[in-house]
Order: C-alpha cells, then structure tokens, then sequence
C-alpha cells in the first residue's frame, strides 16, 4: 500500500515534477496546511483580554515630567496634580478615589485616612479628569497616595484594585 508521501510523488510526476521538485510542492503544501490550521484555531478558540481600570497623575502642564517633589512649608506648600480614571471593564464602573498623605509607607492600602475621596461613575472606554489641590506644611518626607477603588455589588461596599499613583514630596522650612 502506497504511503501518502508516494501518492504525493506520483501526482507530481503525472503533473510534470521531477522528484526534486515534488519535495518543494510537498513541503509548501505542508506549510499551507499548518497555517490554515493555526489560523483557524487562532481564530476559534483565541480568549478575550479581561477588563483593566487605570489611575494616574500628570503634572501641571498634563505630561509625565515635572511633579512638584520639593515644597517650603507656608511659602510654597500648595499644588495641583491632575489625576485621571480611565474604564475599560466592558461596562459601567462606580469608582472611588482617595487621596492619602503619610510619611510612613509599607503596603497598599494606605493604612491612613484619606484628606480626599472622589466618587465617579464611568461607562466603558471612558475617563475622569480631576485637578486636585493639596497642601502640606509640616517639614519632612512624604507620599502622596491616589488609590482606586472599585464598588463590588455582591458585598455592598468599594474594593481596592491594586491600581495607585504615589508621589513622593519633600516638605522643607
């Protein structure tokens, strides 16, 4: 019983292939199958990328460069960070930001009361813009916390996503 390779031969040749050219056919054709069948499967069976939420902060002129990091206490001890929440869960999202100043920094959640609290509401794809004003006058070093919090509808209450921005400032006299 011929092998499927024979039958291949044979084909080239009634065709007009030489064997040395039967073996190019052969393995292109190979190779087109493979594909079609990666491809296929790809296509198939390929998992939808889960949702993601995102918090961040910008500096006065909205770019990623110049935060303020050093401030003299009650001369020049206020600033403004713009801080956005961007939605890409699929669907409607309730939101909380919280605002956190502490000088001693080990895990998140910020183990402190927050100095400010947002509470937002974003469809899927979109995004809050907040300026957000803080002043701190005590000499010493700092991290200011913007944490993002999720509402959970099975428990009732806002979970932390693990999604925070810290800036660390240095208050000086």
């Amino acid at each position: 019983m011929p092998t499927w390779l024979e039958k291949m031969k044979n084909f080239g040749r009634k065709i007009g292939l030489s064997d040395e050219k039967g073996y190019v056919v052969a393995v292109f054709l190979a190779l087109v199958i493979i594909s079609a069948l990666l491809v296929g499967y790809y296509v198939l069976f390929r998992s939808t990328p889960s949702g993601y939420s995102t918090i961040y902060v910008l500096d006065s002129q909205n770019k990623a460069v110049n935060y303020p990091t050093v401030l003299v206490a009650n001369q020049n001890s206020t600033f403004n960070v713009p801080v956005t929440v961007v939605n890409n869960m699929g669907g409607t999202v309730q939101y909380q930001v919280l605002v956190k100043i502490t000088s001693y920094l080990t895990n998140f959640p910020v183990n402190t009361q927050p100095i400010e609290a947002y509470n937002l509401t974003l469809g899927n794809g979109q995004s809050w813009q907040k300026s957000v004003t803080l002043t701190e006058n005590q000499v010493g070093s700092y991290s200011v916390v913007f944490e993002l919090w999720q509402y959970n509808q099975d428990s009732g209450a806002y979970q932390f996503t693990y999604d925070y921005c810290k800036l660390p400032i240095q208050v000086i006299s």
